[in-house]
């Protein structure tokens, strides 16, 4: 699910990063339920987020 965020405008970053934070807290359900195997998800999931909330950072400093 890697894609470029430079190229998305706000709104679209907006709408992934709300649904990379849905889709985190489901994976979280799913590990108290012991229902996942690949606990590396999580990690990818964090990070995805992170990469998202870095260019909304950098974008909102460049307007200011």
């Amino acid at each position: 699910m890697q894609s470029n965020y430079k190229e998305k405008d706000i709104k679209d970053l907006h709408k992934e990063l709300a649904e990379s934070r849905k889709s985190l807290f489901d994976f979280r359900i799913s590990v108290a339920g012991g229902k996942v195997k690949d606990v590396k998800e999580g990690r990818n999931i964090r990070k995805q987020i992170a990469r998202i909330m870095t260019e909304l950072s950098s974008r909102r400093n460049e307007t200011n």
